[in-house]
């Protein structure tokens, strides 16, 4: 039996593009329907989240971890159609979400079942596709590892993006106030609807001193840095005394100078993580945690993400184009 996927570009396997590519890259081809393994499902998919990591596979920028499917994908929401070894029958039939390793753009995609979570019946397929990605992340790093609490004040660069949106929307249950920055006014009057406290236009301000004028010189107890380079010493600037820089991304280069006296002085962490290549047993426990602390939200609707636009998967590549346009929130595939 065969299904279309689209082939990504940048890969090796397939059919794949070795050098990776502009959107135009993104294709449909035919794949074989993956078998379950032991603890995984098979889900027919309904939606598909669109991610930056996706598109730095397509250009060849981030080619997927050994053993993953070369289709990009790294969220999607569908429904249960078959099952490995060692998984609970109820998942059968089940509507569910999951973070994914990769192949979330196809008709089917397999995932680990323990990765799962059940997608309420208020809560569209799309929706659902639009959550894993993003929640996991921003869970894992502002609240893990950052230690955010109630009440502490958080930093976020690109408030408009998939994980600024949920970084706003989280903050605001768990009684963060969070200042986010963003490139243009009206994404600052978006950031600011969704619940963000502060919105600094970073274009036509300095962040540093918006962030010390509005903590009142106190500085922000979190910061979630999807830039680095030469933001690190800004971001540090703008740090309480026992803050926490934690890096995702770094889209604004690898290398940082950092001012050590700063750190010293005042007590500072600095960390970061990556997702995609943490362990199963990581990812389980980081679901799991969601699955307690923060699906109740969901299923009673008070968390919802924030979303831009969907596509057919056919479309693919016009998908990827949206990424590098003023997109406010999360981009989606949808799935016949």
């Amino acid at each position: 039996m065969t299904a279309i996927a689209i082939d990504g570009g940048g890969n090796d396997g397939g059919g794949g593009n070795n050098g990776g590519g502009g959107p135009e890259v993104l294709v449909p081809r035919q794949i074989a329907v993956p078998v379950p393994g032991a603890g995984e499902v098979l889900l027919r998919v309904h939606a598909a989240g669109v991610n930056r990591p996706d598109v730095m596979q397509r250009a060849g920028l981030y080619p997927p971890p050994a053993g993953a499917p070369d289709t990009p994908g790294l969220e999607v929401a569908g429904e249960v159609v078959a099952i490995g070894e060692g998984v609970d029958p109820v998942m059968m039939d089940t509507r569910q979400c999951a973070l994914v390793v990769g192949g979330g753009y196809a008709q089917y995609c397999l995932a680990k079942a323990d990765h799962c979570l059940a997608v309420p019946e208020s809560l569209s397929m799309e929706e659902a596709a639009a959550l894993p990605e993003t929640l996991l992340t921003v869970w894992s790093n502002v609240f893990e590892r950052g230690m955010a609490d109630e009440g502490d004040w958080l930093l976020v660069h690109g408030g408009t993006s998939g994980i600024g949106t949920m970084a706003i929307k989280l903050a605001g249950l768990f009684g963060l106030k969070i200042i986010v920055t963003c490139g243009s006014d009206d994404k600052c009057d978006a950031a600011r609807a969704m619940g963000a406290n502060h919105a600094i236009n970073y274009k036509t301000g300095d962040f540093v001193q918006e962030v010390q004028r509005i903590t009142g010189g106190r500085g922000v107890d979190v910061v979630l840095d999807m830039i680095s380079g030469e933001y690190v010493a800004r971001n540090i600037a703008c740090m309480a005394e026992d803050g926490r820089h934690v890096t995702i991304a770094v889209q604004g280069g690898v290398k940082a100078e950092i001012p050590m006296h700063k750190v010293l002085t005042r007590r500072l962490t600095l960390t970061g993580s990556t997702l995609r290549p943490r362990s199963d047993g990581f990812k389980a426990a980081v679901a799991d945690e969601i699955r307690s602390e923060v699906w109740p939200f969901v299923a009673s609707g008070q968390l919802r993400p924030a979303m831009d636009s969907t596509f057919p998967l056919e479309r693919a590549a016009d998908a990827h184009r949206r990424m590098d346009e003023d997109h406010i929130g999360k981009i989606v595939l949808t799935v016949s």
